[in-house]
Order: C-alpha cells, then sequence, then structure tokens
C-alpha cells in the first residue's frame, strides 16, 4: 500500500523510523515521496471493473489528468 497520508492535509505521516517513506511511480518508476490514484472522477470510475491497481507520482498524475481532460472533450 504506496500512502500512508492524511487526505486532508496531503501530508504524509512518517514511518515507524521517523522518515518519510518513499514509493514508486507505477507510470515512470521513479522513487518519489507520495503517489496518488485517482479512481473516480465524473465520467470515470475504477472502481467497478477488475484491474491493477496502479499509483502515480505527481507529474504522472498531472499528465494522466491532462489526457482524461482531453478524451471529454
Amino acid at each position: 500500500m504506496p500512502s500512508v497520508s492524511d487526505p486532508d492535509s496531503g501530508d504524509l505521516a512518517p514511518s515507524s523510523s521517523g522518515e518519510e517513506e518513499r514509493f514508486t511511480c507505477d507510470f515512470c518508476g521513479k522513487s518519489v515521496e507520495q503517489v496518488r490514484r485517482v479512481a473516480l472522477d465524473r465520467g470515470y470510475d475504477r472502481l467497478q471493473k477488475p484491474h491493477p491497481v496502479r499509483y502515480a507520482c505527481p507529474d504522472c498524475s498531472t499528465e494522466k489528468e491532462r489526457e482524461r481532460q482531453q478524451q471529454d472533450g
């Protein structure tokens, strides 16, 4: 499970050793401090169809959102 974050603050919770955890983006492979997964959005529902769960770094998430908006017209 990639993130141990407070959804309201966007801050990562420290790991048990007191250091921030690092995660790997499933799209570009970069090691980052935060990843995200958009599962529900207007016209976008990734909760109903079985599929591999993938998490994106902020750059990949922004690019995926841009592509999704272009597809919506």
